[in-house]
């Protein structure tokens, strides 16, 4: 989606639409923050726009990102130079010629500040010197507006009133026409902006033919184009699963061009498709070191940095994984590789937490709770409840103790979680329903207590504690049923059970036919409605 946005944006850019362009580059930073590129674009369109100080903020946003890139010296220099700021300007073209002495634009952008005596844009009626005016007709891109008067109009009143140049650099003439008589470019950094404005038609001149376009391999040595050739056959055969061959090739493109990291990178795919997981980490890390040494691009390091997180996934080392895709990511982000992250970081976790499992030192964590609970240290017994828990989570009598702890500590929901934790692992487990009972008697749910106790007497019919905990719940829940309903109607759940009209439907059927009952509770979820409403007490079965 960045990409799709820059593109826009160098179009807009192109058909002088600056507006539209820095709102493209500003939704393609958002996605994209370290894209260099990006910044730098922006800074072209804001310069056009004649918002300079917004050009040298994005400007000095490129260099930060990307500090050896002249490109950003030279955006840096030009909104320095609009600005009046000409020592800056000059330090900013010197510095940019650091990394590449022989960069026409720093050295034509230098060349121009230094020969302006005053501020680009002074106070004075020569804003532009007749050797400016030169340049505009001698530039193939610009000669034709000399013969343009309106133009050439709007241009004499710029330089009589330097504020009005600011409200025409929406006009691609003007900011073509400053481009060439000030020596500075203008456009965006991955396309050629045309910026001479449709010539008037001459007649009787035949048009002249368009020079031939240069193919992509003219700038190529003899040794690239044969090692492009590799490459191009190594990926038919590696389309065709043709591992073998394919690898044979990408070696040879190696052999020709060792420079170019693309056919490490390459390598490594084969590798990997062969389930060479070892040969295609080493391979991608050879890749990034000759990819750092020759200053590839920031996004084939970080497929090479993927590739690495990938072949380590499969080695089911996550933790490897994760900090090769964590690199990736330091060098291009993408919301697929984030995901990957998050799914490692889960990974990690779950492993983290079966290797921390052991039964035998979670009995021993056991009898230390069992000791400690005795002993009245309610607190430190439920930490040691705790750590049996995580040294072996299946064992539901565990939760069972350390829900006895929370009944004394009177955090009876935290107690209500651990027996119901309990019963789940373990719904035949009879100590887990008393205890549940016992939590919601604590917290005065009588009619949710009794179906706890009823549980614990179907699967032993003769526990003491079972009778006398089902006793005193059926006797609460008769004393007082109209404070029950009260208490049952503040429950949100009920709530909206009563107010289903399917379950309204339901229950006046089931009045009027009992024998309906027991066709509703073949349903599940209506039946879990119906048991939730006798347990609340607004309904009895009899």
């Amino acid at each position: 989606m960045a990409l799709d946005l820059k593109e826009k944006g160098n179009a807009a850019l192109s058909a002088g639409d600056y507006l539209s362009a820095v709102e493209h580059y500003t939704k393609a930073i958002d996605l994209d923050p370290k894209n260099h590129v990006l910044y730098s674009n922006r800074s072209a369109a804001y310069a056009k726009q004649g918002n300079y100080q917004k050009a040298l903020e994005d400007a000095e946003t490129t260099v930060s990102i990307k500090p050896d890139w002249p490109k950003g010296y030279s955006r840096k220099g030009t909104a320095l130079a609009f600005l009046r700021r000409n020592d800056e300007a000059t330090k900013a073209y010197e510095d940019g010629l650091k990394y590449d002495p022989n960069n026409q634009q720093l050295l034509d952008g230098l060349k121009e500040v230094r020969q302006q005596a005053q501020p680009s844009f002074g106070g004075s009626n020569n804003m532009f010197p007749p050797e400016a005016f030169l340049k505009l007709a001698q530039d193939p891109r610009t000669r034709d507006l000399i013969n343009d008067k309106q133009f050439m109009s709007l241009l004499m009143e710029c330089q009589s009133d330097p504020q009005k140049l600011l409200t025409s650099m929406q006009d691609p003439r003007m900011s073509a026409a400053l481009s060439v008589m000030m020596g500075i470019n203008l456009s965006a950094d991955d396309d050629k902006m045309e910026t001479e404005p449709s010539p008037p038609p001459k007649p009787k001149r035949e048009p002249t033919p368009p020079p031939p376009e240069k193919s992509e391999d003219d700038s190529l040595t003899e040794e690239q184009k044969e090692a492009k050739k590799e490459k191009d056959l190594g990926n038919e055969d590696y389309k065709k699963k043709n591992f073998a061959e394919a690898l044979a090739h990408y070696n040879k493109a190696i052999e020709l061009e060792p420079t170019n990291m693309t056919f490490y990178n390459n390598v490594a795919a084969v590798y990997f498709e062969q389930k060479e997981y070892k040969k295609c980490i080493e391979q991608c890390e050879k890749a990034v070191e000759v990819g750092r040494e020759n200053r590839a691009d920031f996004k084939l390091i970080a497929k090479a940095f993927s590739r690495i997180g990938n072949a380590y996934k499969k080695l089911e080392d996550y933790k490897s994984a994760k900090t090769y895709f964590e690199k990736s990511m330091s060098e291009h982000r993408t919301p697929e590789v984030k995901n990957i992250i998050s799914e490692l970081e889960k990974k990690i976790k779950e492993e983290e937490r079966k290797a921390y499992v052991d039964p035998v030192k979670a009995e021993e964590a056991k009898e230390k709770g069992n000791d400690l609970f005795n002993k009245g240290q309610f607190a430190e017994a439920m930490k040691a409840y705790s750590e049996a828990i995580m040294r072996n989570p299946d064992e539901p009598k565990y939760y069972s103790n350390r829900a006895a702890c929370y009944t004394k500590l009177a955090a009876f929901d935290l107690g209500l979680k651990d027996c119901e934790k309990c019963v789940e692992l373990d719904p035949k487990f009879v100590k887990g329903w008393i205890r549940k009972g016992k939590i919601l008697q604590g917290m005065k749910q009588s009619s949710r207590a009794l179906t706890a106790y009823q549980k614990a007497l179907e699967i032993d019919s003769s526990n003491a504690e079972a009778l006398e905990g089902y006793r005193s719940c059926s006797i609460a829940a008769n004393s007082d049923p109209e404070e029950m309903r009260k208490r049952a109607m503040a429950d949100p759940e009920v709530q909206d059970i009563i107010r289903d009209p399917a379950m309204r439907l339901i229950l006046e059927q089931m009045q009027n036919d009992p024998k309906a009952l027991s066709d509703h509770l073949k349903n599940p979820e209506i039946a879990s409605k119906i048991q939730k409403l006798i347990e609340s007490g607004l309904i009895a079965i009899r």
